[in-house]
């Protein structure tokens, strides 16, 4: 009789459905079948059902958060069951050990993480027993069925299982080392708090930190344009002025000379250039690319994605959602005319049909069986299911999967874009953009936005003359650099590549996976919104005082680098390949960490935060506690205080006599500091205030308290007179 262990509970009952079976506590008895002839047991992990132990399991002593006890580097790793899954651990532990079970089928998620899960079982339960892999990339019953004939033997993953392990392992030693080291020594610096450090969300967080703070640099600097409207033989359309290539102005009094010049004068249009683009259709998903897609879009997070990805697999109705690769094998696409003769049948999707291209097998723009590695791409599978039954966020991600595929079988949109060249007066040159769009192509079915909407240009003729109708100059300002989206952030992890200067470690990043992995990086960005490193806004986001005060206190070395995953990820990979030693990779990290520890100690003498980023930090204790806050001033509508609650600043008096008296933390992009608001509650009003952002525009202002109507305001340097509410 043979034991199978899926996952996830979920899991081992779609491997289990496809055959008779009878369902028990914490398993699925599988009846005899031509599968299996002495019938099967199903069961199932819960995710992670066990966990590298803490230190103190090692050594008592290492209990003590002490820089005296550092580096912690044990002989040997342990696992342990994790506390609330002893009952199911101890299911599986009666089954594998149960004399009628002859042969183990590791049935975990086909991917590193899944190889560790489940070894990691067997080796606490002491498991000698033969052992085969079933390795699928979707859960249909005709996929279920292929892999249980194609099981594959144990060695076939074996390092993979050694890279998930030593991964594990290394990033305990860094973790748990780092996070001692630089929590206790920004405890010294006055910061009372906990500061998680880690392998891949650290670099990661170094990168949101280093665009806050050219936000936060950023000088808003004026410029304008002189916009030409022209009326030639009847054609109407506009351009902006050039000099030497630029269209920028840099003082007001030189755009109005250019405008009152070009006023009422003649115009010839001087030169015409068109140029034919053609935009093939996109490449189908890999979840970083489904991910960033469902945040444009529908402002997902990445965890959201995953999630409701994940219940589309197992449901059968979608491919493997973790997969890093966006193209399919021969095999795959051979079974797409199945599939979209299925979903040529759905309302919505059936004004696509017939589809201009019938097969795309032999396009290895799509199909390229040597960059598919574990999985293929994100796709549909055979298991259509009935759309209107789906949820309304399942169908949202469905339909991305779905069209994208639809898409591959369109021929390229090919689009015209015209530069026009105008001379007023044969001397002032305006330029004119405009586009055409010729072939539409796939964006029939994918609504692909331009970054910026051309407009469309009249049917123009070099020599054509007219006049100049009005001439305009317009204000504008140069602005900061746009926060991260949650999606951008997926995406900023992908390609980390591109923020190193080093050449050659750029190209290792770029043939692995960027910081963390497919299956990681949604896990990353929550954690750093769970440890209070970044907050999340209207989908933008931004990096706190505490992420500020690590990353600098990091400063050059190689835990905030890219360079360090680089290298990290490219031995790791060798490991997957057989080609490296786990035990070499872990005598190369023991000594990082050595070097760590003394430069962090030796450097910390001169650490010097600036006062706005101490007044900025709010402890978690503080948070969670809700006691001993600073008392920043008299509360305006009691006789309370205003302390630091976390998120926002509020009265004391709130438990006592519900006081709603509040100000917000951050105010249109800008982080208000406790400074600022002990000068709002004292004298009336803050200092200036740099970089509001509002509709993408950017401007510097006091915020001053009308104790009249009781709200916060924008007093404007320029002008104290005007005002406007906070909102």
């Amino acid at each position: 009789m043979k034991l199978i262990i899926a996952e996830k509970p979920d899991q081992g009952s779609t491997l289990a459905s496809i055959f008779k079976h009878k369902k028990q506590n914490g398993f699925i008895e599988i009846f005899p079948n031509e599968t299996f002839t002495n019938g099967a047991y199903v069961t199932w992990a819960i995710g992670h059902l066990c966990q590298l132990v803490n230190p103190e399991k090692y050594e008592p002593g290492w209990k003590k958060w002490s820089l005296d006890n550092l580096p912690m580097i044990p002989a040997q790793f342990q696992y342990e069951v994790t506390k609330d899954k002893i009952k199911q651990f101890s299911v599986i532990q009666k089954l594998v050990n149960n004399p009628a079970v002859t042969e183990i089928i590791h049935a975990g998620d086909a991917g590193r993480e899944g190889e560790l899960i489940i070894r990691n079982i067997l080796r606490i339960t002491g498991c000698k027993k033969p052992m085969k892999r079933l390795w699928i990339s979707s859960l249909t019953a005709n996929s279920i069925r292929d892999g249980f004939s194609k099981l594959l033997d144990e060695d076939h993953t074996r390092n993979l299982y050694y890279e998930a392990y030593t991964r594990a392992c290394a990033d305990w030693v860094v973790g748990m080392n780092a996070s001692r080291l630089y929590s206790l020594l920004l405890q010294k610096q006055g910061f009372s708090d906990v500061f998680s450090v880690g392998r891949v969300q650290t670099p990661t967080l170094a990168l949101i930190v280093k665009r806050e703070l050219e936000i936060e640099n950023f000088k808003s600097e004026p410029f304008w344009e002189v916009i030409a409207h022209f009326n030639i033989e009847g054609k109407k359309y506009n351009g902006k002025w050039q000099n030497d290539g630029e269209t920028r102005v840099k003082t007001k009094d030189m755009a109005e000379k250019v405008a009152a010049f070009c006023r009422e004068k003649p115009a010839e249009v001087a030169e015409v250039e068109a140029e034919r683009k053609e935009f093939l259709p996109p490449l189908l998903y890999n979840l970083s690319a489904l991910q960033a897609e469902a945040n444009k879009r529908y402002k997902f997070s990445p965890k959201k994605a995953l999630d409701v990805l994940q219940k589309l697999y197992q449901k059968g109705n979608v491919s493997y959602p973790r997969s890093d690769s966006r193209y399919v094998t021969i095999e795959e696409a051979n079974t797409f005319p199945e599939i979209l003769n299925k979903i040529s049948h759905i309302k919505g999707y059936d004004q696509f049909f017939p589809l201009p291209i019938e097969s795309i097998a032999d396009n290895k723009r799509y199909v390229n069986e040597k960059k598919v590695t574990d999985h293929y791409a994100i796709i549909p599978t055979e298991q259509i299911p009935n759309v209107d039954r789906l949820d309304p966020d399942e169908k949202k991600l469905y339909d991305l999967i779905v069209t994208s595929l639809i898409a591959a079988h369109y021929p390229k949109a090919i689009a015209e874009y015209t530069t026009v060249k105008t001379l007023i007066d044969g001397r002032a040159v305006f330029l004119s953009k405009g586009k055409v769009q010729i072939e539409v192509g796939w964006r029939k079915v994918v609504n692909h936005k331009e970054k910026e909407d051309v407009p469309a240009l009249p049917q123009l003729t070099i020599g054509e003359k007219g006049r100049t109708t009005k001439v305009d100059v317009k204000e504008s300002q140069t602005q900061p650099p746009k926060r991260y989206t949650e999606g951008q952030l997926i995406t900023l992890m992908k390609t980390a590549g591109k923020h190193i200067e080093d050449k050659e470690m750029e190209k290792i990043l770029s043939k692995t996976e960027g910081l963390g992995t497919e299956a990681t990086r949604a896990g990353i960005i929550t954690m750093l919104k769970d440890r209070r490193y970044i907050d999340v806004t209207k989908n933008m986001v931004y990096a706190t005082a505490k992420a500020r005060i690590l990353i600098e206190a990091i400063g050059k070395e190689v835990l905030a680098s890219p360079e360090m995953t680089a290298k990290w990820e490219q031995k790791l990979k060798e490991i997957s390949e057989g080609a490296a030693s786990p035990k070499n990779f872990m005598e190369q990290t023991n000594k990082m960490v050595y070097h760590l520890i003394s430069s962090g100690v030796g450097h910390s003498d001169n650490w010097a935060f600036s006062e706005d980023v101490r007044d900025s930090f709010t402890p978690s204790k503080q948070l969670t506690k809700g006691k001993g806050s600073t008392k920043l001033g008299k509360c305006k509508k009691c006789d309370g205080a205003i302390v630091d609650k976390g998120s926002f600043y509020g009265c004391t008096n709130y438990q006592k006599n519900q006081c709603n008296f509040t100000i917000s933390k951050k105010i249109l992009g800008k982080n208000i500091t406790q400074k600022n608001i002990k000068l709002l509650l004292t004298e009336g009003k803050t200092e200036v205030i740099e970089g509001f952002t509002n509709k993408d525009k950017t401007f510097n202002a006091r915020l001053f308290l009308d104790e009249q109507e009781n709200r916060i305001k924008f007093q404007f340097e320029n002008n104290p007179k005007e005002q406007n509410a906070v909102k």
